[in-house]
C-alpha cells in the first residue's frame, strides 16, 4: 500500500553508532576511481569530482553500491540519505528517467561481490517528472514542486522499520528542500517481507535510453546511513591496491601490483617485506598510466626462504588528508626439494558464478604450488554494460573493470604463489583470433569478417594495456622483439620447483584460414563448403601456428636442463587438436548450436569430429612441428580454451609417437561442447567408454583420447553453471617417480570435505618417459654415469645431426630407446654444463654399457687448472 502525506522527516543518525556511515569526498582530486567503499557500475561511467559523485551518462541501471554497509537479517531499521541533484533533466509527463536509491540489492550465489555486480533489490526514487515511486517508477503522481526543487538539489530520505504485529517491514520515503528541510513529496508502503530487505544499499541514476547518452545525468553526496538494520563491514573495502600476480624464476622475482585508476601523476608503489618481524622496502614503482600496473622486478633473489609481502600506496583522502594503504602476500619459497609439485589449471572464466567461491574453496585446499589461467580471464559481456572498444581511455576502463573482476575473485590465491596468466581471444575482445604476427584486422564489416580476416581489431597500444596488466609480472621474453604494430611479446620459460614451463602465445603468430582457403568458404573459421578437402587441401605450407621464433623457442627449451629441471611442461591457450563433435547436419554452422544436455549413460548416434579452425588441430603442419619440438623434452601440455576437459596423446605419423595434453574444463562454461564420435575409438582399454581410444579429429590428426568431461544433466541448480561440465584442473608432478596425476574436478565437488569424486574417467596417471619413444622399438647400450647425479642425457641423431631428445634421468643408469637403426652420439651433461659425449653409438640386443666418468672428468679440469 502507498500513501502520500507531507510530513517533516526526523534524522535518527547517531554518530556513534558503529554501523553509522557518512560519504566525505571534500578537497579530493578528480578521479574515475571513487573510492575503496563503493562499486561503481560501470565503473567508467562514474567520477569523483566537485566533492560529490558525478554520473557522466544518461544510460539504463547506472550504480554505486556500498560496500562495507549491508542490510542483516536481524530485525531492526534502518535510516538513510542523500543529496540528488540532476545535470539531465529532460522532463516530460510521459518521463519514466529517475535516480534514488535500491535497497535489498542481492545477486545468485549469496556473496557481497555478486551483490554489488548483479544485485537486484527495491528501487525508490524520483522521476524527472517529479513523481516518487517505491518499486516500478510511475508517469503518475507528478509534482511540479518537485520538479521544480530538481533544479537545485534535493535530499531524499528513507526509513524503514520493522512491524512486529505484522511481522513485516514498513518504508517511508521523502523529499526535503535543502535549504529548509521542508518535506516536498512523501510516499511509503507496508507490508514488505523481511527477505526483501537483505542486501546492498545502492545509489542509482535510470535514464531509459536505448543507446548510451554521453552528457551526464544526476550527482549524489553526503550519503548518511545508521541503524540496527546494518552490518559493517570494513574489510571488505575494495582498493587502492586490487591484487597482486607474482612469478619466480632463475633467483628473479617479478611482481605487478594492479591499481585501481586513480591519479597516477608521480605517484609510487612500494613493496615491503618482513624479515626478523621488520617491514623493509625493496623496491619503489611508479603507476603505469593506462594499465594502472605497477611492475617490480628483483634479481638476485634468496629462492630459500618464505617471505611476507605487502604493497603500499598513500591515498588522498578527504579534507586534504592522506593515508597508508596496504596489501598483503607471501613469497614463497622455491620447493626445489618438495616431491610433488602441484599446478592448477583454469580457462573461461565467465562471469557465471561470480565470484566462484566454490572453486577458490576447492583449490585453496589443493593448495597448489602455480596456479594457471590459459585465458579468456575475461570476456567481452562480463559484468554487464556491453563493451566500449573506443576512445582508448574509455575503452581501457572498460576492460579493467572486467578484469578487476577476475582479480576480486582469485586475489587470495593469487598473492600467496607464483601464477601464469596468458591472454586468449576474449581478453582482446575478440570471440577468435588468429594474430597474423599482430596486423591489424580489417576495420568494417561484421564481427566474423572482422575476426576471419586476421590480426588484431582493438588499438594496439590498447592490446598492450591488457597485456601489461595480465603478462607483465612473467619472466622476461625469451625474444623481446615486438610484432606489427609494436605489439609485444611475452612467450617465455620459466623454473620453479624443479619443474620446467615454457609459456607461450599459440595465437599471436597464427595465420587467418579465411584467406588462405578461399575454397572452403570460412565464416568465423568454420568451413561452409561441404565438397572442401579438409584433411588435404587445408595444411598449406604457408599457413602458420606458433610460428618461427617460437618454434625455436621450443627446440632451445626441450634441450634446456639447467636450474636442475626434472620435468617439463608446455603452457598454452589451447591443446594441439580438436576435442569436439557435433551432429552432422550442423557441421557447418559458424557458431556451435546450442544441444540439449545427456543424461548419463546417453550416447547421440549422428555426432561427428568438427573442423573449427580456431582450434589448433589447423594448420596440420604447424601442429606437427610444435608436437615434434615438445616431445624432444618429454614435455607434457596443459591447456584450456576448448570448453570441454579432455586428456589426449598426441600422435604425428603414429598413435601415441608424442605427449599427453590435459584441457582443463572451463570455469563457467557459457558454451558447452562435446565429444561423442559416432564411431567409437580404436584400441580402446578394456571397460572404457566408447568415446575414448584411437580417433582422427576433423583435420585428420591423430589422438588417443583418455578422458572426457563431457557435459551431463546433475539436477543441481543453477542448471546452467552445473550441468555445462565446469570446473579446472589439477596436475601434481611427482619428481621421484616422474609420474604426472592430472585431475579434472566439478565445480562443488568439495575435496575438503572429503569428497573424492572427480569428473568420469579421472584420476589420469602417466608417467614421464610416455611423452616421447613409447613406440621406439630399439635400445642403445645402458649409460652408466658416475661422478654425478641424475645427468642430462642428450640423444643426437648422426644422420641429420638433429636432437632426437634431452631428458633428465632419474638415477645414474639410463637406457636410451630409439625409433631405427643408424648411428647416434650420446652426450652426458652435468649441472655445470660439463659435457661427455660419445659417438656412432648403435642400437643392441645385447646387455651392454656405456660409462661416463664426470669424477674422472673432473679431476682432469682441476689438473688443467693448476
Amino acid at each position: 500500500m502507498l500513501v502520500g502525506v507531507a510530513v517533516f522527516w526526523c534524522c535518527k543518525f547517531t554518530p556513534d553508532d558503529s554501523s553509522f556511515f557518512k560519504s566525505n569526498f571534500i578537497g579530493i582530486q578528480p578521479r574515475t576511481w571513487v573510492g575503496q567503499e563503493y562499486w561503481a557500475n560501470p565503473m567508467q561511467d562514474w567520477r569523483l569530482a566537485h566533492d560529490r559523485l558525478e554520473c557522466l551518462v544518461s544510460a539504463k541501471n547506472r550504480n554505486i553500491h556500498l560496500l562495507t554497509r549491508q542490510l542483516n537479517e536481524r530485525k531492526g531499521e534502518l535510516d538513510m540519505k542523500v543529496r540528488l541533484g540532476f545535470f539531465n533533466q529532460d522532463i516530460s509527463e510521459e518521463n519514466e528517467n529517475w535516480a534514488g536509491f535500491s535497497i535489498g540489492a542481492a545477486g545468485e550465489f549469496n556473496d557481497y561481490r555478486d551483490n554489488a555486480i548483479f544485485g537486484k533489490g527495491i528501487n525508490i526514487g524520483v522521476c524527472t517528472n517529479g513523481a516518487l515511486f517505491i518499486g516500478e517508477p510511475s508517469p503518475n503522481n507528478i509534482n511540479k514542486d518537485i520538479i521544480k526543487a530538481l533544479k537545485g538539489g534535493i535530499d531524499l530520505r528513507v526509513s524503514v522499520a520493522f512491524d512486529e504485529k505484522k511481522a513485516c517491514y514498513t518504508l517511508d520515503f521523502s523529499v526535503h528542500d535543502i535549504e529548509t528541510g521542508k518535506t516536498i513529496g512523501h510516499i511509503a508502503k507496508n507490508d514488505i517481507a523481511p527477505e526483501l530487505l537483505v542486501g546492498d544499499l545502492v545509489l542509482v541514476s535510470n535514464f531509459n535510453n536505448d543507446k548510451v547518452n554521453y552528457s551526464k545525468s544526476v550527482w549524489f553526496k553526503d550519503w548518511e546511513l545508521s541503524g540496527t538494520k546494518l552490518s559493517k563491514h570494513d574489510d571488505r573495502a575494495f582498493g587502492p591496491i586490487l591484487f597482486s600476480q607474482y612469478t619466480l624464476s632463475r633467483k628473479t622475482l617479478k611482481l605487478t601490483a594492479q591499481m585501481a585508476p586513480i591519479d597516477t601523476k608521480n605517484k609510487k608503489v612500494d613493496l615491503q617485506i618482513k624479515e626478523a618481524n621488520i617491514w623493509r622496502t625493496v623496491g619503489s614503482s611508479f603507476i603505469d598510466p593506462l594499465a594502472r600496473t605497477a611492475n617490480f622486478k628483483l634479481r638476485d633473489w634468496d629462492d630459500t626462504k618464505t617471505l611476507p609481502y605487502r604493497l603500499v600506496y598513500r591515498l588522498e583522502i578527504a579534507n586534504g588528508k592522506a593515508k597508508d594503504c596496504y596489501w598483503e602476500g607471501v613469497f614463497r619459497k622455491n620447493p626445489k626439494e618438495k616431491q610433488d609439485i602441484v599446478i592448477a589449471g583454469f580457462t573461461g572464466n565467465n562471469d557465471l558464478g561470480f565470484p566462484n567461491n566454490d572453486i577458490v574453496e576447492q583449490v585453496a585446499y589443493h593448495n597448489p604450488d602455480v596456479l594457471f589461467f590459459s585465458g579468456d580471464q575475461i570476456y567481452e559481456p562480463v559484468g554487464g554494460y556491453g563493451i566500449v572498444r573506443e576512445p582508448l581511455e574509455l575503452a581501457t576502463l572498460d576492460y579493467l573493470r572486467k578484469w578487476y573482476m577476475f582479480g576480486w575473485a582469485y586475489r587470495d590465491l593469487l598473492k600467496d604463489r607464483p601464477t601464469v596468466t596468458i591472454i586468449d581471444d576474449h581478453d582482446v575482445y575478440m570471440g577468435n583470433i588468429w594474430g597474423e604476427n599482430g596486423k591489424a584486422s580489417i576495420k568494417s564489416g561484421t564481427k566474423t569478417e572482422i575476426q576471419d580476416s586476421g590480426g588484431y581489431q582493438m588499438n594496439p597500444v590498447w592490446v598492450n594495456m591488457v597485456e601489461k596488466t595480465q603478462t607483465s609480472h612473467l619472466p622476461d621474453p625469451y625474444d623481446p622483439t615486438p610484432i606489427q604494430q609494436n605489439i609485444g611479446v611475452y612467450y617465455t620459460q620459466m623454473n620453479y620447483g624443479g619443474i620446467s614451463y615454457a609459456i607461450i602465445e599459440d595465437r599471436k603468430f597464427k595465420s587467418a584460414p579465411k584467406g588462405l582457403l578461399p575454397e572452403a568458404e570460412i565464416i568465423n573459421g568454420w568451413p561452409q563448403n561441404k565438397t572442401f578437402d579438409i584433411i588435404n587441401k587445408a595444411s598449406v605450407s604457408s599457413a602458420k601456428l606458433l610460428g618461427d621464433r617460437q618454434l625455436k623457442f621450443l627446440n632451445d627449451w626441450s634441450s634446456d636442463w639447467s636450474y636442475d629441471s626434472e620435468m617439463k611442461v608446455l603452457l598454452s591457450q589451447t591443446i594441439f587438436a580438436n576435442v569436439a563433435t557435433l551432429p552432422k547436419e550442423a557441421m557447418t554452422d559458424a557458431v556451435v548450436p546450442k544441444l540439449r544436455i545427456l543424461n548419463e549413460g546417453e550416447y547421440p548416434e549422428h555426432d561427428f569430429p568438427v573442423t573449427d579452425m580456431d582450434s589448433n588441430g589447423w594448420p596440420q603442419a604447424g601442429r606437427n612441428h610444435a608436437i615434434k619440438a615438445i616431445r624432444k623434452g618429454f614435455a607434457f601440455h596443459l591447456a584450456g580454451d576448448q570448453h570441454l576437459g579432455s586428456v589426449i596423446q598426441y600422435g604425428v605419423d603414429e598413435f601415441g609417437d608424442a605427449g599427453y595434453a590435459f584441457c582443463v574444463p572451463s570455469i563457467s562454461n557459457f558454451w558447452p561442447r562435446r565429444w561423442y564420435p559416432f564411431e567409437g575409438g580404436a584400441n580402446r582399454k578394456e571397460n572404457t567408454p566408447k568415446y575414448t581410444g584411437d580417433f582422427k579429429d576433423g583435420f585428420g590428426n591423430k589422438i588417443t583420447v583418455e578422458a572426457i568431461s563431457n557435459p551431463l544433466f546433475t539436477n543441481k541448480k543453477p542448471s546452467k553453471l552445473y550441468d555445462r561440465a565446469a570446473g579446472y584442473g589439477i596436475v601434481r608432478f611427482n619428481k621421484n617417480s616422474r609420474d604426472i596425476t592430472l585431475e579434472c574436478w566439478p565445480r562443488g565437488a568439495e575435496p575438503q570435505n572429503g569428497d573424492t569424486k572427480q569428473y568420469k574417467g579421472w584420476p589420469v596417471t602417466i608417467n614421464q618417459l610416455d611423452n616421447f619413444g613409447t613406440n621406439f622399438k630399439w635400445s642403445l647400450p645402458k649409460i652408466e654415469v658416475t661422478g654425478i647425479t641424475k645427468p642430462v642425457i642428450q640423444i643426437v641423431e648422426e644422420e641429420n645431426n638433429d636432437i632426437l631428445y634431452t631428458i633428465r634421468s632419474l638415477d645414474t643408469s639410463f637406457i636410451p630407446k630409439v625409433p631405427v637403426k643408424g648411428n647416434y652420439t650420446v652426450k652426458v651433461i652435468d649441472s655445470h654444463n660439463n659435457v661427455l659425449l660419445k659417438k656412432h653409438v648403435k642400437p643392441t640386443n645385447e646387455e651392454t654399457s656405456i660409462l661416463f666418468d664426470f669424477k674422472k672428468k673432473l679431476n682432469n679440469k682441476k689438473r688443467r687448472k693448476l
